[in-house]
């Protein structure tokens, strides 16, 4: 094995590592978050020279697929078709893969089995409202702008069905809608740098002035609970934010035989898939993994083992540095600007058509830019929204929007895409 391969190895399981311990203690890096800054590097690793160039040969022989295998490569190099370069280039490819493909995957059950359908009905009614608004504005604007930009947008039904999965569930979902419909790297990387892009312009808008536009026209928020916030706020720090003590043997072992159901269900998943045809098995997998992942987290048990979404983060994290690395910037010139506007009316738009639904249900300004923030930017951005409304007792609500979002994004993502197929 030569120096590429355990750079990349290094760069991908170690990396995320140090990004999450720079998000965790210096405020720049929380500022960016994680997610931005594994897709910086991934850039970085896959556009400047790191990986070894290969030649026109391989090039031809590849034909399209992600990489050649290994069997076949070793025929190619004793008949002198290709070179050592890139036999380990090759290898390279496979890992990117690799990585881009199984950690999203087993990160979806680990994320789902925190999800408390019982407790979040009971607590959150505004929330349930407001969630099922937020949804179908999503699918609204997603269906608006596919009729727009039909004519413009390479395989733009792809694209619909990623929107409406970062929509409702953020990075994850969008991540194993690209799996299930088998979205080039190309497309998924600058749809989801404009939606990174354009979510930066959003989380402005939230920390300077949004609270007060929204009350213009939306009821302010009455308190729920009898000083019961702080309470809430510490756990759900704990629950989805702190990676501290999550060496220690009771929180280790545990999580391990977690990660250990995750890998059964998504063999099972796998092995289930194969029901199905060729063109649906990708999704049929995706769909299993949620479907099987809400249904533990029913067990309280598993519901009960902390930091499940700890590391669901740091397996995306995983994912977002290699998926990254595979995007060649050269070719993302060639992709139609309609695609920036596009995401920019799935964003912007579900939210505002979110919020005037959500007046004529009475439902307040600080609810409703919660669950909308959990929709668009993800539970992990939830306390940060809840800080600049200052107001702590919206957390809940918004983290279990957010993770509810997850439970549903994969199946709204793949029902849309085919649809609009």
């Amino acid at each position: 094995m030569d120096t590429h391969f355990f750079l990349i190895i290094f760069l991908f399981v170690i990396a995320p590592v140090i990004i999450i311990y720079l998000e965790n203690n210096y405020s720049l890096a929380k500022k960016i978050g994680a997610v931005l800054i594994c897709y910086g590097l991934g850039i970085f690793i896959g556009n400047v020279g790191v990986l070894p160039e290969v030649s026109p040969a391989y090039h031809a022989l590849v034909e399209g697929s992600i990489y050649i295998p290994f069997g076949k490569m070793r025929e190619y190099l004793a008949e002198g078709l290709v070179t050592q370069q890139d036999m380990s280039r090759n290898t390279i490819s496979f890992l990117q893969d690799l990585f881009s493909s199984i950690p999203i995957m087993l990160c979806l059950p680990l994320i789902l089995f925190s999800l408390d359908v019982k407790k979040w009905m009971r607590q959150a009614k505004d929330a349930v409202g407001s969630l099922i608004i937020g949804l179908f504005t999503v699918l609204l604007m997603v269906f608006v702008g596919f009729w727009m930009f039909r004519g413009s947008i390479e395989e733009i039904w792809k694209v619909s069905g990623m929107l409406v999965g970062v929509y409702t569930g953020g990075t994850p979902n969008m991540a194993a809608i690209k799996t299930a419909l088998n979205v080039s790297q190309e497309i998924y990387i600058l749809t989801h740098t404009y939606e990174m892009t354009l979510g930066a312009i959003y989380l402005i808008f939230i920390f300077t002035i949004g609270q007060k536009v929204f009350l213009w026209f939306l009821p302010p928020y009455k308190s729920q609970n009898t000083g019961k916030a702080d309470v809430e706020e510490i756990d759900l720090a704990e629950d989805y934010e702190s990676y501290d003590g999550f060496f220690k043997k009771d929180v280790f072992w545990p999580l391990l035989g977690a990660f250990g159901i995750s890998v059964a269900i998504l063999g099972v998943s796998f092995l289930l898939s194969k029901l199905f045809s060729d063109d649906f098995a990708n999704a049929a997998v995706v769909i299993f993994v949620t479907t099987f992942g809400i249904a533990l987290s029913f067990v309280p048990r598993i519901r009960k083992i902390k930091k499940t979404f700890q590391l669901g983060m740091y397996l995306i994290l995983i994912f977002c540095v290699a998926v990254a690395s595979m995007a060649d910037i050269s070719k993302l010139a060639d992709i139609s600007i309609s695609l920036f506007y596009y995401v920019g009316i799935a964003m912007f738009g579900s939210h505002f058509l979110h919020a005037a639904i959500a007046r004529i249900f009475k439902i307040d300004a600080d609810t409703v830019i919660i669950s909308g923030s959990a929709l668009i930017c993800s539970p992990p951005f939830v306390p940060v929204v809840a800080s600049a409304l200052k107001n702590r007792e919206v957390i809940l609500t918004g983290m279990f929007v957010g993770i509810a979002g997850y439970a549903v994004g994969n199946y709204l993502g793949v029902i849309v895409a085919y649809i609009l197929k």
